[in-house]
């Protein structure tokens, strides 16, 4: 009798079922909205050494995006803009419009920011503006439009 050779059995596991995308954060609706320069629309804001100029980001994004454009009053006083502090926010990003910005980050150190210049500040990351041109002016686009800002003393 001739030997039968055992057909080598192979277990193929069962298939995957794809992954599932948690389902998408519904996002409030958008609404056009522009803003033109005008001196007229710095105001007082976040800092007492700087005037805002809002984007009208907010209202156009149902709360979900503020966007202004800050102008640091001079001359810089160390005293008074170096307390660290850090925001609670979900994003952060500033970009140098005109002038300079000197600022330290915990873990990161110091840096200067020159006209051109684009930093992302993660959520909750210590730091302190340690110095400011004369002109400085920079655009900060910041998630959720409302946060809060803790500020940690000298």
């Amino acid at each position: 009798m001739a030997k039968v050779k055992k057909k080598a059995s192979r277990k193929i596991p069962p298939r995957r079922k794809p992954k599932t995308k948690p389902p998408a954060k519904k996002r409030p609706k958008h609404k056009f909205t522009f803003s033109h320069h005008r001196e007229a629309d710095f105001d007082q804001g976040l800092r007492t050494y700087a005037k805002y100029r809002d984007l009208g980001t907010a209202p156009a994004t149902g709360g979900m995006v503020q966007a202004h454009v800050i102008r640091f009053i001079p001359p810089c006083r160390p005293e008074e803009v170096s307390i660290p502090h850090y925001h609670d926010v979900d994003f952060q990003m500033i970009y140098v419009l005109k002038g300079w910005i000197k600022s330290e980050f915990e873990g990161q150190g110091t840096h200067i920011f020159s006209a051109g210049s684009c930093w992302i500040q993660p959520p909750k990351i210590k730091h302190s503006v340690l110095g400011y041109s004369d002109d400085c002016e920079v655009l900060e686009i910041v998630l959720p439009a409302e946060f809060e800002t803790v500020m940690l003393g000298k």
